[in-house]
């Protein structure tokens, strides 16, 4: 798997080096400043393959940086993860809809956002991605249709791997009962709701042996997440 070329702009120094750490870690090749200008100087000189971008930066602020990266012709397809420390829906709807693929609101621990990265490549890079889904202590070989927990192969029905598999591309995220049956039954599946519960269920049951962690979180009044609680 070749590496995979990250722009970072954040202007936190701190920050910044943390998270260069992480991701080279991962063999990512990142390139990081704190400046707008020259992330889009940047941006156009090699494009990247994904765009961290802090929604707070000094100068050309991260929405008008992640608009003029739209605009450019070299990076209107690149992925874009606004950094924030803004929790209100509204900043986060303006931030999509300005053209960002995702975004992740501080204080964040490093080890989610380098799984959120992964997941927004395999949407749209995946041969950037590889074939292998990981979180926490679980991995997914999607090729070889096998999942395994702490080096356990663990026995996943079909309904029950999709239903994972959704959620390891979308760490962290909460998605209701009705998104889940879109996601993994399809839109013309005639199925209630409370389908989504018992398949949860068995999901739990086969991943949670040995009294591992439960890492499938139900949030009340909205649904499930993949949270390890980390």
């Amino acid at each position: 798997m070749s590496a995979a070329r990250m722009l970072l702009v954040e202007d936190d120094a701190a920050l910044g080096e943390l998270l260069t750490y992480h991701f080279e870690r991962e063999d990512f090749e990142v390139r990081h400043t704190a400046d707008g200008e020259e992330a889009l100087l940047m941006a156009r000189e090699a494009a990247p393959d994904i765009v961290l971008l802090d929604w707070m930066i000094e100068g050309l602020s991260g929405i008008e940086v992640c608009r003029r990266l739209r605009r450019m012709p070299e990076t209107a397809n690149v992925p874009i993860i606004m950094l924030t420390a803004r929790g209100e829906e509204e900043d986060r709807v303006r931030g999509l809809e300005t053209g960002a693929d995702d975004y992740v609101t501080k204080p964040f621990s490093p080890r989610e956002l380098v799984a959120r990265v992964g997941a927004v490549l395999r949407r749209v890079r995946p041969g950037l991605a590889g074939e292998t889904l990981s979180y926490a202590d679980v991995e997914m070989d999607t090729v070889g249709h096998k999942v395994r927990r702490g080096g356990e192969v663990l026995p996943l029905g079909p309904t029950e791997f999709r239903l994972l598999k959704h959620f390891l591309e979308h760490p962290g995220w909460v998605f209701s009962r009705e998104r889940l049956l879109d996601a993994v039954w399809g839109h013309d599946a005639d199925i209630e709701a409370r389908t989504v519960d018992v398949h949860i269920r068995r999901l739990r049951k086969a991943i949670n042996r040995d009294g591992r962690p439960d890492i499938i979180r139900t949030v009340r009044s909205a649904g499930y997440s993949l949270d390890s609680g980390a």
